[in-house]
C-alpha cells in the first residue's frame, strides 16, 4: 500500500463510523465529584499512565450577538492526576483570536480542584486572580489559569465558553492525546444556511449520532434611510427559525496516544474531527461557496504583500549582486548553482520554519539574515533576476503533519522552500541550511504533496519512497600481534548521514567525532590514519577512513564478529504491536564488505553460516553471504528496503524480518590457536 491509498483507507475508515445513539455527556455535571471518581480503574493498557482524563464534553453552538452570527464554543473537562509528572495539567491555556475590533472572549470560566480527606471530598477553588492573559502578537491572545491544591492523586475540574464572531470558523476536537481518556464527546449545531466539510481522523472508531433540531435567532439592525446610511433610522428587528442538524461524537476508553518511531508526527492519527467551511446558504438565493481551491489559493499568496507580491517587484537592488554571480555561468544550471551557493553561505537562518515573511525583501537583503521563508523567497527573487522560472514552493514537515490535498488550507502548511525549473527537470532548493547541498531537501521535507506557488497552482510531491539512500562500508582484518588485531575501516555513509557528520564537525571538531566513534567499541581500541574526504563537498555523502587496533582478552580463542560495528544490535521496532503506519525517512540500502586472513597460528573453530531473505517478495531483502577459502574469510551483508512507508498490517512481519537480521548479525567466528 503506498502512502496516498493508505492515507484515503484511513479518512474512509474513520467516516465509516458506528451509528448509534451517544451517550449523553450532559448527565455529567460541573462540581458533582464523587468519592468513586478516586478510584475509577486505569484505561486498558495503560495502568503507567500519568493521568486520566476521566471526561472531556465540548459543544459548538451557532448563536446570534444581536445584529449578527456568533459561535458559543463550551468545554467542561475533569482529569485525574495520578503522580507529578501530570501537575502541568493543571495550568490550562486558551488561544483566543482577535481582528481589528473583532475578538473571541472568554466567559462563565470556572476550575478547582478535588482531594479525599478521611473519606471526604474536599474542593478548592480556583480564584480569579490566578487567571492571566498574555498577548501573543497583533492577532493571537492566550488567557491562562493555574488551578491551586494539585498534588498526587487530585481530580481537577474545569469549564469555559468561548464566544466567537468568526462563525466560519468551526473549532476542531481531539478525543486523543498523551493521555488515556475514559470519555470524550464533541457536539456541534449547523443551521441550515451553513454548509461544513468534516474532516475526522483515526483508529479508534467514533460512536456518532445526529438529529435535526429546530432554534430561533434574533437579529437587530438599523434601518437604511434610503441613502445608504441607517443615522437616525430605528431598528429593523428580523426573527428566523433555522432547522439546525445536531452532530455528536464520542469515545470510550481510549488509549493514550505516544510517540513511537518511524512516524512522521502522531498527530496524523489520533482521533480528531475538523471543519471547513464549504458554502453559505441563505434563503432565496443561490448556494455562495465558500471553499478555497488551489488556483485561488496561490492567486492570493501571489498578491500578498507578505509573500509574492515581493516577488512581483523589480528589485533593482539585486541586480549587481546577480549579474557578478552569473557572469561566466554558461548554463542556467550554473546561474542556478552559483546564486543558491551565495545566499546558502551569506545568510544565516534565524527560523527553521514558516510560509510568509514581515519584512521587506531589501531590509533581507542587508540584514544578512532571516526566517526560512524569508531566506528562500530571496532566493526565488535573485533567480528570477537572472531570469530563470523559479517560484516559491510551499509544504508542511514531517512533524507538522500531511496536509488535506483536496482541501487547500493555508494552516496546514509550515516550510517555504525554492523551486527553478531547469530543462525538463523541477529544482527544489533551500538555502536557509548551511550544510544542504545544490538540489537537496532535509528528510524533514519529505511528506508528501505540496504546492508550487504559480498561477497553475501546480502540485508537486516529495515523497520519502523516493528518497534513495546508500552506505557502502568496507572493513579488513590484518595480523593479530602481542594480543593486538589490527585492521582498516572505510565507510560512505548515506547523504544524510554524512550531513550529520559535517554538523559535527562543524560544531566540534574531527577530533571529538573520531574520539566519539572509538568510544563506541566494546573493549580497548587505538584509531590512526583518521580521515574525513569530501567534507567540504555538500552535495555528496563524505568518506570515512581509519586504520584500528583492537586488544584481545583471549588469544587462545578469539571472537570476531564480522559484522564489526555495523551489525544492527536490536530490534528497530521495539512494540510487540502498532495500529499506526511505519513511515521511514528514506528508502535505504545498506551494503557492508567483510575480509580477513586467518592468523599465522591459529585456525577457524566456528563459522556462520550463510542466510538469505526476502521481504513481501520484492519489497526488500537481506543478504549474509559468508565464506571461507584457504585462510581467507569473505563476508557480504546487505539490508535493502525498497520502499519507506508501510501500512499497519505489515507491521508484524517487518518486525520479524528485523529480528532475523539481529540474530543473524550476532553471530561470530570463532578462531583458536593451533596446539
Amino acid at each position: 500500500m503506498n502512502c496516498k491509498s493508505g492515507l484515503l483507507t484511513f479518512v474512509l475508515g474513520c467516516l465509516y463510523a458506528i451509528t448509534t445513539l451517544a451517550q449523553d455527556g450532559a448527565k455529567i455535571k460541573y462540581g458533582k465529584v464523587s468519592k468513586e471518581d478516586f478510584t475509577v480503574a486505569p484505561v486498558a493498557g495503560d495502568s503507567g499512565a500519568h493521568a486520566i482524563i476521566l471526561s472531556r464534553i465540548g459543544s459548538s453552538r451557532f448563536e446570534s450577538d444581536g445584529s449578527w452570527f456568533r459561535m458559543v464554543y463550551k468545554i467542561h473537562a475533569r482529569i485525574k492526576i495520578i503522580d507529578k509528572n501530570a501537575y502541568d495539567l493543571g495550568t490550562v491555556k486558551i488561544g483566543l483570536y482577535k481582528d481589528g475590533s473583532d475578538e473571541e472572549k472568554v466567559q462563565n470560566l470556572k476550575a478547582a480542584a478535588y482531594n479525599l480527606e478521611n473519606e471526604e471530598v474536599v474542593e478548592t477553588k480556583m480564584d480569579s486572580k490566578n487567571v492571566f492573559t498574555d498577548k501573543q502578537d497583533k492577532n493571537f491572545v492566550v488567557k491562562k489559569f493555574a488551578i491551586p491544591a494539585v498534588k498526587e492523586g487530585t481530580i481537577i475540574e474545569y469549564t469555559y465558553t468561548i464566544l466567537s464572531p468568526y462563525y466560519h470558523r468551526l473549532r476542531s476536537w481531539e478525543f486523543q492525546g498523551p493521555y488515556p481518556v475514559r470519555y470524550s464527546e464533541y457536539s456541534v449545531g449547523i443551521p441550515e444556511y451553513f454548509d461544513y466539510i468534516q474532516i475526522p481522523q483515526g483508529y479508534e472508531k467514533f460512536v456518532f449520532s445526529k438529529e435535526q433540531s429546530r432554534t430561533t435567532l434574533t437579529f437587530r439592525s438599523e434601518a437604511s434611510n434610503g441613502y445608504g446610511g441607517a443615522a437616525g433610522s430605528p431598528s429593523q428587528v428580523t426573527t428566523v427559525t433555522p432547522s439546525v442538524m445536531i452532530y455528536k461524537w464520542y469515545l470510550q476508553n481510549v488509549p493514550a496516544m505516544r510517540e513511537e518511531d518511524y512516524i512522521t508526527t502522531t498527530d496524523n492519527y489520533i482521533n480528531k474531527i475538523e471543519f471547513q467551511l464549504a458554502s453559505i446558504n441563505w434563503p432565496n438565493t443561490p448556494p455562495k461557496p465558500i471553499t478555497n481551491t488551489w488556483p485561488k489559493l496561490m492567486e492570493e499568496l501571489m498578491k500578498d504583500e507578505n509573500f509574492g507580491s515581493a516577488l512581483g517587484n523589480n528589485n533593482g537592488f539585486l541586480g549587481d549582486v546577480v549579474d557578478g554571480l552569473v557572469k561566466d555561468a554558461k548554463t542556467d544550471e550554473e546561474k542556478a548553482n552559483a546564486i543558491y551557493h551565495w545566499v546558502r553561505s551569506n545568510f544565516t537562518c534565524t527560523q527553521h520554519s514558516g510560509v510568509g515573511i514581515s519584512r521587506t525583501l531589501k531590509t533581507i537583503f542587508n540584514s544578512k539574515n532571516g526566517t526560512v521563508p524569508e531566506v528562500n523567497l530571496l532566493l526565488v527573487a535573485m533567480l528570477k533576476k537572472a531570469k530563470l522560472d523559479a517560484y516559491p514552493v510551499i509544504l508542511s514537515t514531517r512533524d507538522n503533519g500531511h496536509i488535506y490535498p483536496f482541501y487547500p488550507l493555508l494552516s496546514r502548511f509550515n516550510y517555504t522552500i525554492a523551486g527553478v525549473r531547469l530543462n525538463d527537470k523541477f529544482v527544489s532548493l533551500d538555502a536557509s541550511d548551511p550544510l544542504l547541498g545544490f538540489a537537496r531537501l532535509s528528510p524533514n521535507c519529505y511528506n508528501g504533496p505540496a504546492r508550487i506557488v504559480d498561477e497553475g497552482a501546480s502540485g508537486v510531491s516529495f515523497e520519502a519512497d523516493s528518497l534513495r539512500e546508500q552506505k557502502f562500508t568496507s572493513v579488513m582484518f590484518g595480523k593479530l600481534e602481542n594480543g593486538m588485531l589490527e585492521g582498516s575501516f572505510q565507510q560512505r555513509p548515506t547523504y544524510f548521514e554524512s550531513y550529520k557528520v559535517r554538523k559535527t564537525v562543524k560544531e566540534k571538531n574531527q577530533d571529538e567525532f573520531f574520539d566519539k566513534i572509538r568510544k563506541g567499541f566494546i573493549g580497548e581500541v587505538e584509531l590512526a590514519n583518521k580521515e574525513i574526504e569530501d567534507l567540504k563537498t555538500l552535495e555528496s555523502p563524505v568518506l570515512l577512513k581509519f586504520d584500528f587496533k583492537i586488544r584481545l582478552d583471549n588469544d587462545q580463542l578469539v571472537y570476531i564478529n564480522p559484522m564489526f560495528t555495523e551489525a544492527n544490535r536490536s530490534n528497530i521496532f521495539k512494540s510487540a504491536e502498532r495500529k499506526f503506519p511505519v513511515e521511514m525517512e528514506s528508502v535505504f540500502d545498506e551494503i557492508y564488505s567483510f575480509n580477513m586472513e586467518v592468523p599465522e597460528g591459529y585456525e577457524v573453530d566456528e563459522l556462520p553460516k550463510p542466510a538469505m531473505a526476502n521481504y513481501n517478495e520484492d519489497e526488500g531483502v537481506f543478504q549474509y553471504l559468508i565464506q571461507q577459502q584457504d585462510n581467507h574469510i569473505q563476508l557480504r551483508s546487505r539490508v535493502k528496503l525498497n520502499k519507506a512507508n508501510f501500512a499497519p498490517e505489515d507491521y508484524p512481519s517487518l518486525r520479524e524480518f528485523f529480528d532475523l537480521i539481529v540474530k543473524k548479525q550476532a553471530e561470530q567466528i570463532v578462531l583458536k590457536k593451533k596446539k
